[in-house]
């Protein structure tokens, strides 16, 4: 079940609301938890074993560390058991056919297949549950002692299979304690309906074009086909993702949670620094938290610092999918992250802000092109493509005809991607307005689901 559906519109979401605001408080967390397990088992049945593994395992390690009779070595191994436990499912699932793969391929063996679909947001709710025993360990959370309320922070449905991911020390008190008065509930309506038309009105429509163009045999491409095809999914998995996870934050303002942004205008970053502070930042910030500053971060020295930025980025990058692409992905960041790390920003912080701009939207969009293509020799001949290495010309009468079809669609797409401007409005129709407008965008992305037949979640398969 996916947020941009007429089941969980019309059918789940309004129960859900139904049953969590008649119960009393002393049930609410139970309510949000089995309401929970059941978005899930819609999908995924079977898989809702896993997740009650990991909750499980999890809320018991947790128990183990707040015993203070455990010595600190004791509390070590907990920890590293509780990462091995994680890591080992997620391992599982999501990288052991990569592997064996990769052996028969370099070992000539024939190791079978697993086949295993990969769980639903099986990486957002290990990392979770694995932020909740660093926590503990390290005292920024105490230890819940409240199987529900655990099981409510590991499986609650807004934020479950696509983020952002929610560290437990953010959230554990609102777990026992929060309120939802009028205001709060209207503006989590107000985002969830920003959040469903960004899905369905922008990344669904310029999702089309990136399929029309990828399908094209890009030996074949001119090169403006080729960055308006990249443009197209540069723009499909920003307004896809982040659409998501505005109706996420949105629909835990209805339940009384505030969860962390997880974007801020990424297109306008004028470096790749910037753009990794505004792009998926529940995601860069559990890497800094867990992963780079116990390293050492940057206190050791600039070669450590180094070593430390690769491999949080070839962790970032092979965190997106068990495939070669994603790996140079990582690589690629981490090798521009250092770049600026050392002379880059010094350099930028010369140039005008124009230029800083291009030069991020540029490394951006090259970025994209390893994260679009999990086949390396497709990748290579869309590069070729883009850089007018496959002797095709410039554009041709297909180049200008996407470009025709699509440009209002576009010129929209980039208006969305501006910070916003405060409009000058009498106070007494500022309402008005803004409820008239949330109306229409809600009118509008139900009519374009009644008759879609194209609805991906890119972020789902992660």
């Amino acid at each position: 079940m996916v947020f941009s559906s007429l089941l969980f519109l019309f059918l789940f979401l309004p129960a859900v609301l139904l049953l969590y605001f008649v119960s009393p408080w002393r049930i609410k967390n139970f309510v949000l938890f089995a309401t929970s397990l059941v978005f899930y088992a819609w999908g995924e049945p079977v898989y809702i074993a896993i997740m009650l593994l990991s909750t499980v395992t999890d809320y018991s390690f947790g128990l183990a560390l707040s015993n203070p009779k455990r010595s600190s070595l004791q509390r070590k191994w907990i920890v590293v058991a509780s990462v091995v436990v994680n890591l080992t499912l997620l391992g599982y699932f999501k990288y052991a056919d990569f592997l064996i793969n990769n052996v028969n391929a370099l070992l000539g063996t024939q190791i079978p297949l697993t086949e295993l679909a990969l769980p639903i947001g099986i990486s957002f709710y290990t990392f979770q549950s694995m932020s909740y025993i660093i926590d503990v360990y390290r005292g920024t959370a105490k230890a819940q002692r409240n199987w529900i309320d655990f099981g409510t922070f590991v499986a609650l449905f807004p934020q479950l299979v696509a983020g952002p991911i929610v560290q437990y020390s953010t959230i554990a008190e609102q777990l026992r304690h929060r309120t939802v008065n009028i205001e709060l509930f209207a503006e989590g309506v107000r985002r969830f309906i920003i959040g469903l038309a960004k899905k369905v009105l922008l990344a669904n429509n310029i999702g089309l074009l990136w399929n029309t163009i990828s399908s094209t045999g890009a030996d074949t491409m001119p090169a403006l086909t080729a960055w308006l095809g990249i443009i197209a999914f540069a723009f499909q998995i920003y307004f896809d993702f982040s659409g998501y996870s505005d109706m996420a934050i949105g629909l835990g303002m209805m339940f009384g949670f505030r969860f962390n942004e997880n974007f801020n205008r990424p297109y306008t970053a004028q470096s790749i620094t910037d753009f990794w502070r505004r792009w998926h930042i529940s995601l860069s910030t559990w890497f800094r938290d867990y992963v780079y500053i116990p390293l050492g971060g940057n206190r050791k020295g600039p070669w450590i610092q180094l070593r430390n930025i690769m491999i949080v980025w070839l962790l970032t990058g092979i965190w997106h999918g068990a495939s070669w692409n994603f790996l140079l992905w990582g690589l690629y960041f981490g090798v521009v992250l250092v770049f600026e790390k050392w002379f880059g920003l010094k350099l930028l912080q010369r140039m005008p802000a124009w230029v800083r701009h291009v030069y991020a939207l540029l490394l951006i969009l090259i970025g994209w092109v390893f994260f679009a293509f999990d086949d390396l020799g497709n990748m290579g001949t869309y590069f070729a493509a883009m850089f007018g290495a496959n002797d095709q010309p410039l554009w041709n009468n297909e180049t200008l005809y996407l470009l025709y079809t699509n440009a209002i669609l576009l010129v929209l797409l980039v208006l969305a991607s501006l910070p916003k401007r405060k409009l000058k409005e009498n106070r007494s129709t500022r309402p008005v307005l803004q409820l008239g407008w949330h109306a229409l965008l809600f009118f509008m992305s139900v009519a374009y689901l009644v008759d879609a037949t194209f609805n991906p979640f890119l972020y789902f398969r992660f």
